[in-house]
């Protein structure tokens, strides 16, 4: 079995997400998004600036 190796996990848990969209104005999904397109560190400091967008 294949692994992909040098590539981060980016899935936030489902208590990640639901941290994360109780502290911003994303819902869970969207932090999850969020988490894949940007990382998981970045997940946070995204959703504040969807926040400020919108």
């Amino acid at each position: 079995m294949a692994t992909k190796q040098g590539k981060k996990d980016n899935r936030l848990s489902d208590k990640e997400a639901l941290h994360i969209a109780e502290t911003t104005d994303v819902s869970p999904g969207q932090a999850k998004e969020l988490a894949e397109k940007h990382g998981k560190d970045k997940a946070r400091e995204e959703a504040r600036n969807f926040k400020a967008e919108g």
